[in-house]
């Protein structure tokens, strides 16, 4: 009986060292982090058509740059935004892709705002340019958070011995937001004083 309870001790001790909890803890918090990060695009998303139709009311010639925000916002839409989408890299990658469209596209019709001065002057077109970046600064912190989960958990199903009880369970590393351009941004902007 004594060598039975033994036993039962030492494998309670084993499991308890072996990181399965803090598998679960991690994992629940980057489903956390995502959920916030689509919570955060879908505000974005959701501002997207009432900013179209203001800046329409003004800039009626712009046609081009309406239909880019309106199609970009229907690739956004038409991507399924599971938690299973952090788990599967092309998935991950098809959707970030599409959310740096929309806001490419976003940053083109902002643009087009400023060619419009009683446009920037219309209240309801400066509330919803004020939502819009108050919606931006939230995806920023939103990512940053989501970066930080996924990078705990990874660091833990990457170590020893946490490793070992990730690969028993079928945990894999998670997809993180990387740059596109991440070349182009690590050279050194040319700065050039000469006369013109």
């Amino acid at each position: 009986m004594r060598a039975s309870w033994v036993a039962v001790t030492a494998f309670v001790l084993l499991l308890s060292g072996c990181g399965y909890n803090t598998l679960q803890s991690a994992d629940e918090q980057t489903k956390s982090a995502w959920s916030e990060v689509l919570n955060q695009y879908q505000r974005r998303a959701d501002l997207v058509p009432n900013l179209v139709e203001t800046v329409k009311a003004f800039a009626t010639q712009e046609r081009e740059v309406f239909t880019r925000v309106t199609e970009a916002r229907a690739r956004v839409g038409s991507i399924q935004a599971t938690p299973e989408l952090i788990d599967n890299p092309e998935a991950f990658a098809k959707f970030q892709a599409a959310q740096g469209e929309l806001a490419g596209a976003l940053s083109r019709l902002l643009v087009v705002a400023e060619n419009y001065p009683q446009l920037k002057s219309d209240a309801n077109f400066r509330d919803l340019q004020a939502q819009l970046e108050g919606t931006e600064n939230r995806i920023a912190v939103a990512r940053n958070r989501y970066i930080k989960a996924v990078q705990d958990y990874n660091v833990t199903v990457r170590s020893f011995p946490s490793n070992l009880t990730a690969m028993a369970f079928g945990y894999k590393t998670k997809a993180n937001f990387s740059v596109e351009n991440e070349r182009e941004i690590s050279k050194a902007p040319k700065v050039d004083f000469g006369k013109k």
